[in-house]
């Protein structure tokens, strides 16, 4: 026959702790996984925000890199179109200097082709000039602009005035007019030429550059126009016979 258990006052006492205990069990246990899933949640959630940190980051020096760049493109950009300006300026300063230059060359260079050519035209007349000797008529008037040249270039004082009228009293403007009354006649040694001069007189006073010739007129109104500066002081003081 079985054997009746009796359930004591003390053994109701230890099952109801044993009942609580494992109900407080329970409870911890429940309670703690309902604590673990929110800390891991705000782990994930602090990994996110610093993923998130990190990207933003990189994010602005991605953007503070490229905009240094760009400002450095832009930087490269103005120099180089500076050096372009710069150089533009350069060159057309020296296009400006190099066409001032050919100006002057051109002009330096027609000055003196035109000195050259007025040097060689001034030669040219020297020599037409030493080539074609003035040229006198063969008359009274001829000989005694001729004569008036010369005596000019022996220093002979004398005028147009003065010779023509000696000469209109002495021979009436023939060159090969002879005196064959007077003293001289007489002596030999007659008178000859526009002015009447003796042989020995036009040997005396013959100017060289004339015709050693008595009879030869403007070698015998020079040598005539000698003697009477000689003797007279010039031609024109003479008035008759001397």
């Amino acid at each position: 026959m079985p054997r009746t258990i009796r359930i004591t006052r003390s053994h109701k006492l230890a099952t109801a702790v044993l009942v609580a205990a494992g109900s407080v069990t329970a409870i911890a246990a429940t309670g703690g996984q309902s604590d673990a899933q929110p800390a891991a949640a705000k782990t994930s959630i602090a990994a996110e925000k610093v993923a998130g940190v990190s990207t933003a980051k990189e994010a602005a020096a991605k953007k503070a890199a490229q905009e240094t760049a760009a400002k450095k493109a832009a930087a490269d950009a103005a120099a180089k179109k500076a050096a372009a300006d710069r150089k533009a300026v350069a060159e057309r300063k020296a296009a400006a200097e190099k066409a001032v230059a050919d100006r002057k060359a051109e002009a330096k260079k027609a000055a003196e082709k035109a000195r050259s050519e007025k040097q060689a035209a001034n030669r040219s007349t020297e020599r037409k000039a030493v080539a074609a000797p003035k040229q006198y008529k063969n008359n009274l008037d001829g000989w005694i602009r001729e004569s008036l040249d010369i005596m000019k270039k022996k220093n002979i004082p004398g005028s147009y005035e003065g010779l023509h009228r000696n000469i209109m009293r002495e021979s009436s403007g023939n060159p090969n007019a002879v005196n064959d009354w007077d003293i001289n006649a007489q002596n030999g040694i007659p008178s000859k030429g526009l002015l009447q001069v003796i042989q020995p007189t036009f040997d005396a006073y013959h100017v060289n550059g004339t015709e050693k010739k008595l009879t030869d007129p403007v070698a015998n109104i020079t040598a005539a126009a000698n003697y009477a500066a000689d003797k007279y002081g010039s031609i024109d003081n003479v008035d008759s016979a001397y």
